[in-house]
């Protein structure tokens, strides 16, 4: 491309920056910036919403004393709300509970405002250091060569070998000094401080397909499948920008415990050492709860998954969607005749005499005036059961059979006698296991036996949620154990 088509084309992309909440957070008025830098920290990046509203009109106070010209008729809360409108802030549950946040954009433009209004320099050995490694790394694992990647290994064994020698014979380099230590840490942090926004931006994106699903769902009278690739395809995109790459690689080590270990235990290092105390309080608890947040704005991203997947599985088995598509289209039907109808005077409107004739009894005997007193009022229905936390979260769920436990109880039923019922076996049972799988698979092992003309017998099981069930059984013969 040219340079009057480059130039074209980054004038078109910043056209549509400066729509976005952003841009225009630039334009703002200097308190605020400053009051969402102070209620948005790294250790505090969510504010509940009477909180932020208490801090917002403290603040305002302190404006209107000082001459700052404000709506006088506005408090905090009027603020908050166009704050939210305009897109500067988020207003999500969390916990049951409303609070403020910052919007990912909103985070990156006071994160680059923050290092723009700061002395601190982003040239420091520590990131010099992180530069060559970076460089040496991106060198290292591009090669195609692999004798040249394995010449490169070797080196670097080389080199921790004369190190650990050094280490041994005392020779080695003393530990970094204190003011390069505490660089390097602030250097994790700014590093750190750009995952938020990749998450926010993240689950802005899975938020938008959701909506957009939930549209199809509504309005649309496009074809499933049509509308399920569009999903797909979108969260396919989603998932190969620089955003879903950081959110994916974070999963990764979500799920990799032995990571995770090693993580922590060199956080807990890192703030034991004599350094961490030139630290601030704000920066030691963004360490320490580096992993916790991160972790948090993951799980926000897994519970829009799942809620989404839940949208997509109803998308596709509910049969009131057909039924839904049915009615608009008759109603759209219906509308076009109308619109179609020839237009005629409109005539008054006629109450129609009774048609007595049209009874449909035989004898005044069957005629009854109703009573109101003669009502019987449907029955109240029981109230709801209550659950608890962990009720919640336990997986109501019928365990299998236990192959094993079952051949055990068999063993047991016929020692003294030549053959067991189900029943009998049942008994022999472990309480745990006392359930309708264990009926199943019991009946298996005897359907060889079965007789319609035997007696019945009952067996008593205990379902997933905790309550007793009778269940009559024809009184079959286990011949042998289940096959393990």
């Amino acid at each position: 491309m040219s340079f009057i088509e480059n130039a074209v084309a980054r004038w078109a992309e910043l056209q549509r920056l400066q729509a976005a909440p952003g841009w225009k957070l630039t334009n703002a008025n200097a308190w605020v910036l400053a009051l969402f830098c102070e209620a948005f920290t790294r250790t505090r990046p969510r504010v509940p919403l009477d909180d932020f509203h208490a801090m917002t009109d403290s603040f305002l106070t302190r404006l209107r004393m000082d001459g700052v010209q404000l709506r006088e008729d506005w408090t905090g809360r009027n603020y908050a709300d166009d704050w939210v409108a305009r897109r500067f802030l988020a207003r999500p549950r969390a916990d049951g509970k409303f609070v403020y946040e910052l919007t990912e954009s909103s985070a990156r433009f006071l994160s680059y405002l923050d290092g723009f209004s700061s002395d601190k320099t982003s040239l420091n050995s520590s990131r010099l250091a992180t530069l060559l490694d970076r460089v040496e790394n991106l060198a290292q694992e591009s090669n195609p060569d692999p004798a040249a990647r394995i010449a490169v290994l070797k080196e670097e064994v080389a080199r921790r070998e004369d190190m650990i020698r050094a280490l041994e014979t005392g020779e080695a380099p003393p530990p970094l000094p204190e003011d390069t230590a505490v660089e390097a840490a602030r250097d994790i942090l700014d590093l750190a401080a750009a995952l938020p926004a990749d998450f926010k931006r993240m689950r802005d994106g899975l938020e938008k397909m959701l909506h957009n699903l939930r549209q199809e769902m509504v309005e649309s009278n496009a074809a499933k499948g049509l509308t399920m690739g569009e999903i797909l395809e979108a969260d396919k995109k989603l998932r190969s920008t620089a955003e879903g790459r950081t959110y994916e690689g974070f999963t990764a080590f979500l799920n990799d415990a032995d990571q995770q270990a090693r993580f922590r235990a060199a956080i807990a290092e890192v703030l034991e050492r004599d350094f961490a105390d030139n630290l601030t309080p704000e920066d030691r608890q963004s360490l320490y709860r580096l992993i916790s947040d991160m972790r948090d704005q993951a799980t926000e991203i897994h519970r829009i998954y799942g809620r989404l997947s839940e949208s997509m599985h109803t998308y596709v088995q509910s049969d009131e969607y057909r039924e839904s598509v049915q009615l608009r289209q008759l109603i759209r039907a219906a509308e076009a005749a109308i619109h179609k109808a020839p237009r005629g005077r409109r005539r008054a409107a006629v109450v129609p005499a009774p048609q007595l004739y049209g009874s449909g009894f035989e004898s005044l005997s069957m005629v009854r005036v109703y009573n109101p007193e003669d009502h019987a009022a449907p029955r109240t229905l029981p109230e709801p059961p209550q659950f608890t936390e962990a009720d919640i979260h336990r997986s109501a769920r019928t365990p299998r059979a236990d192959r094993r436990v079952l051949a055990d109880a068999v063993s047991r039923a016929t020692a003294q006698r030549p053959s067991a019922t189900v029943a009998q076996v049942f008994e022999q049972l472990p309480p745990e296991h006392r359930h309708l799988n264990s009926i199943r698979a019991l009946l298996a092992g005897g359907s060889a036996g079965f007789d319609a003309s035997k007696p019945l017998e009952s067996v008593t099981f205990t379902q997933i949620d905790g309550s007793e069930r009778t269940a009559l059984l024809p009184a079959v013969a286990v011949a042998k154990a289940p096959e393990k």
